[in-house]
């Protein structure tokens, strides 16, 4: 069995195309808040789990598929009382572009989880067995090592990769799930937050923008998310900056462009969130 909180765990880094792991343990809850720069698909088999992504609280039900897309900081929430028993593929965004279509997008899922602030798939009854069996085959065949196992493992993963999506696509966005909890002020900052890192995104300017005290804000925020308004900001700033530098732009640009006040703050965040300075990660880290 594959361990998936060795190693790369804690760094969040995926150099494969894919990694599938099949878990069951029982454990105690000492999981921080963590992203990665991969996509993340969790299978929850059975256990008492709640899964916190992005300010939103998910309680799992069994076979329910939560997407957790690059970058989205998230947290399971396990009681010890009981085995915690799931799938997750890490999913290399590269791999699955180079597989897309003019009509077919792989990573449409992750896309609208992001647009319509929802990341889980509650399936129906009738699409479990479908869906554990293609499971059952990608996990056999990735233990296969006869003619042709590579491409196989590879065309399944595919196959399931589609299937989320159409099961993401199909899902009644409209349907209450009770097993959602989030503050719907909190959901819009956020929003707001994600779509304005180059703006000024004081305490004061963000208070007044949503009508909240700026002290109950401080405190609401810190509840629903586990930050501080301003620490989340600033590594949200540091994460949008780490993918400008991997894409080559120079540091003095990324700075501006992810709202900095100014450079020695910039370096300053960015060595605390990634222990390199932005020029060396750029040198270490580009495409």
């Amino acid at each position: 069995m594959i361990d998936e909180n060795h190693g790369k765990q804690k760094r969040g880094y995926l150099n494969e195309d894919f990694l599938f792991f099949n878990l069951k343990d029982q454990q105690k809850n000492d999981f921080e808040f963590h992203y990665h720069d991969f996509n993340k698909i969790i299978i929850f088999i059975s256990g008492d789990v709640s899964y916190i992504i992005e300010g939103k609280s998910y309680k799992l039900k069994p076979w329910d598929i939560l997407l957790v897309g690059k970058n989205d900081l998230h947290l399971p929430i396990i009681s010890p009382n009981e085995p915690y028993e799931r799938m997750v593929f890490w999913l290399n965004p590269y791999f699955l572009e180079a597989h897309n279509r003019n009509d077919c997008n792989l990573l449409k899922c992750f896309e609208l989880a992001s647009e319509r602030k929802i990341n889980l798939i509650r399936m129906k009854n009738t699409d479990i067995h479908p869906f554990k069996q293609n499971l059952l085959e990608l996990d056999q065949t990735i233990h296969d090592s006869s003619f042709g196992s590579e491409i196989l493992k590879n065309a399944l993963f595919i196959q399931i990769i589609v299937m989320v999506n159409r099961l993401f696509q199909g899902m009644d966005i409209s349907m209450n799930i009770e097993d959602i909890k989030y503050d719907e002020r909190i959901e819009e900052i956020l929003s707001y937050i994600k779509d304005n890192l180059y703006e000024n995104l004081s305490i004061d300017t963000i208070s007044e923008k949503f009508y909240i005290n700026k002290y109950y804000l401080m405190h609401l925020f810190k509840q629903e998310t586990g930050f501080t308004l301003y620490r989340y900001i600033q590594k949200k700033r540091a994460i949008k900056a780490s993918d400008f530098l991997k894409e080559g732009i120079p540091a003095g640009d990324v700075c501006s462009l992810c709202g900095f006040l100014d450079y020695s703050t910039f370096v300053r965040t960015f060595k605390k969130e990634f222990h390199l300075s932005p020029k060396q990660y750029a040198k270490s880290n580009s495409i």
